[in-house]
């Protein structure tokens, strides 16, 4: 029985920290009932041509769902997901680099940049990446600085 016991709570101590982690993600990304990238596909971006995914292609990546419109796509993430994964939980770049807050964006104005996906506010004739690109190399340590402490 002591054994029994023990397992339990060894397994409950391995199983702990993935659940606060994914649950510090979900609090941290940008998702629309629980669908990161307002439910488009983060490889098509890589691809030069952002589209909407699926639920039929969806894929959980600690904690955060990913809609994709094929298998390839799905397939692709799941073989480097950080790669895909959006800077900042997909808030707008510029925002979090300027203030640190997180405000909505337009899926369709986006940059890749190092390798990296940025998202950018773009409503009320207010197109926050055209600033971003202004001065990406100090917007961009900014925003890393904020993100770092915003997500502890």
């Amino acid at each position: 029985m002591k054994l029994y016991l023990v397992l339990i709570l060894f397994s409950l101590y391995l199983v702990a920290p993935t659940q606060s982690g994914d649950a510090a993600r979900k609090r941290n990304f940008n998702l629309d009932m629980g669908v990161a990238l307002k439910e488009f596909d983060p490889v098509s971006y890589f691809h030069g041509k952002p589209a909407r995914g699926t639920a039929k292609f969806e894929y959980d990546y600690k904690g955060i769902t990913y809609f994709f419109v094929d298998e390839a796509n799905r397939e692709e993430f799941k073989k480097s997901p950080a790669k895909y994964e959006p800077a900042y939980g997909g808030w707008c770049a510029y925002t979090v680099a300027t203030t640190g807050e997180r405000v909505k964006i337009d899926p369709t104005s986006y940059k890749i940049s190092d390798g990296k996906l940025y998202l950018f506010y773009n409503f009320k004739s207010d197109n926050r990446k055209l600033k971003w690109e202004q001065n990406e190399k100090h917007l961009k340590a900014s925003a890393d600085k904020h993100w770092i402490e915003k997500m502890h």
